[in-house]
């Protein structure tokens, strides 16, 4: 029998599923950074967050939004690990869940599913957490390496934290030798304060490395993003002398290569052509580093983020790839 269908007419074994497998493979790295550094709390964490935003996506769809079933596509899992990899190790698990309901059922589901929401899921549930719960999501524990049950644990600011009330007077030497925060190698492999995710910059390069080579993103939107926050606070620290404002520690610290590497990436929420992208990863490292320097806030990354994701349609309308056999 001849079937007649419409383009394209090429198949492909790449579906959504082996998509979501890959960028799970790549956030391992970072899983067991954590695990190593924070033990059992962290582990608990990661699982309630996953475990979490599985039951809800299951709930919804199949007792409110009467779909089919779609936590088999694996996105849940995916918004729960980067859900849990902005958060601190000490979140209360009540918390978790209402942070994991906000992700899924407020950000994902109330648009209609996959591939509807206008924002990253992960980053409102931990936006919603951060604005209604800034304590307990502040509390960051000093690493401790293979102590799995944080024993004697202690709790300190993080890089971004210290680096936020540091003045001219501090060289930059004296910033990385200061016992109160992590010198380039600690943040580089993660032995430092922050949420789960975030630590280490060797794990979510490995990450990176991994998507790359699996094509399920491309370079643009890491390396702009993360280029921009490293030009910009390199020139802002040359007229200001200010080590707070030290581009290697912004660049290695806080969540912008977790937020460069897997959340502006995400393929729903960042616009399509490669012009788009590049536009959209400019202005999320011009926020950051407006929030970060110049707001009463330490982090701006989740917020950068966000606010551009508004922006994506804009972005699209105005800078799409030609398709063939069409004038643009």
């Amino acid at each position: 029998m001849l079937k007649i269908s419409t383009a394209p007419h090429l198949g492909s074994k790449i579906t959504v599923p082996t998509i979501m497998q890959d960028v799970i493979i790549a956030l391992m790295p970072a899983l067991i950074v954590a695990i190593m550094f924070f033990g059992l709390d962290a582990l608990t964490v990661i699982l309630t967050s996953v475990a979490s935003c599985v039951l809800v996506e299951y709930l919804i769809s199949k007792y409110l939004l009467k779909t089919k079933n779609t936590i088999l596509d694996k996105s849940a899992i995916i918004t729960g690990l980067l859900l849990a990899y902005n958060l601190p190790c000490t979140m209360p698990i009540w918390m978790i869940l209402l942070g994991s309901f906000i992700a899924i059922g407020v950000a994902k589901m109330a648009y209609g599913g996959l591939g509807k929401n206008l924002f990253n899921p992960a980053l409102v549930g931990r936006v919603f957490l951060f604005i209604s719960f800034p304590v307990q999501m502040t509390i960051w524990q000093n690493p401790s390496i293979f102590n799995f049950f944080n024993k004697d644990a202690t709790t300190s600011a993080t890089s971004l934290g210290i680096m936020k009330y540091l003045d001219a007077n501090t060289s930059a030497t004296q910033l990385t030798n200061s016992s109160e925060i992590p010198n380039y190698w600690e943040m580089f492999v993660g032995y430092t304060g922050g949420s789960l995710g975030e630590m280490s910059a060797v794990a979510l390069l490995l990450g990176l490395a991994w998507l790359l080579y699996r094509k399920v993103i491309t370079w643009h939107i890491p390396f702009y993003f993360m280029s921009t926050v490293f030009i910009l606070t390199a020139i802002i620290w040359t007229f200001t002398q200010n080590s707070g404002h030290d581009p290697i520690s912004h660049l290695l610290s806080g969540g912008l290569m977790l937020g460069a590497i897997f959340m502006a990436t995400d393929y729903v929420t960042s616009p399509m052509s490669k012009k788009g992208q590049i536009i959209f990863a400019i202005g999320c490292g011009v926020l950051t580093v407006v929030i970060r320097l110049y707001s009463s806030y330490p982090e701006g990354v989740s917020f950068a983020i966000l606010i551009m994701n508004a922006f994506v349609p804009l972005i699209d309308k105005f800078f799409y790839d030609r398709v063939y056999g069409t004038r643009k």
